[in-house]
């Protein structure tokens, strides 16, 4: 199996790139985010890859880094999420970001994108939710992450009021949920849902 590829970059489509290595093109199926961190034509690139074998073909997926691939493996554990949808979503979303939406429950977040539709949104935040706290999550979520489980926010008792009236004043759900995460890793757990609107209003416009 195919780990990760060192090489030159030959040429780039919309959702691949094609990675000379030492005279030799292999052609690696991306991410709009990886491809946009690649650079130009010949210059320097290392991806991590994910082989899949199949009877009809062997497919390459490269990542920029491994939390990106990690999500990749992760999401395709779900029905209906097949390769191409889960690099839709890591085209849409960072792997932060993947993990907010999903510990925020926002549905609508993943739906935004293509091939991804409010029953599938729903599935994958209702499958993956309690498998988010395994990943390297960034420091927006893991504020709520304790014990090696993570806590939704309808489990966090103020920090669950806060995100609802971050919601109820028109902020999107995982946009609410990773602001408040922020303000109460600062406030601290004993935070009120008093101290934490405001400072989470903050976070909003900063």
């Amino acid at each position: 199996m195919i780990a990760r590829l060192r090489g030159l970059l030959d040429s780039a489509g919309a959702d691949h790139a094609v990675i000379d290595c030492n005279g030799v093109g292999y052609l690696v199926f991306c991410s709009r985010r990886t491809l946009g961190l690649l650079g130009g034509p010949r210059e320097a690139v290392a991806l991590h890859i994910e082989t899949h074998v199949r009877e009809d073909h062997i497919h390459l997926y490269g990542f920029a880094d491994t939390a990106e691939r990690d999500w990749f493996r992760i999401l395709t554990t779900v029905q209906g999420v097949g390769a191409k949808v889960a690099l839709a979503i890591l085209s849409v979303l960072s792997p932060d970001q993947v993990a907010t939406a999903i510990a925020a429950g926002d549905k609508a977040m993943l739906a935004r994108a293509e091939g991804v539709g409010p029953k599938l949104a729903a599935r994958i935040a209702s499958e993956l939710k309690d498998k988010v706290g395994g990943i390297a999550l960034g420091p927006a979520v893991a504020a709520f992450h304790t014990g090696g489980a993570l806590a939704a926010p309808a489990e966090a008792g103020a920090a669950a009021d806060a995100v609802s009236a971050l919601v109820n004043l028109g902020y999107g759900r995982a946009e609410a949920f990773a602001a408040v995460a922020r303000a109460g890793g600062r406030l601290g757990p004993e935070a009120t849902v008093s101290a934490i609107i405001p400072a989470a209003l903050r976070e909003l416009a900063s």
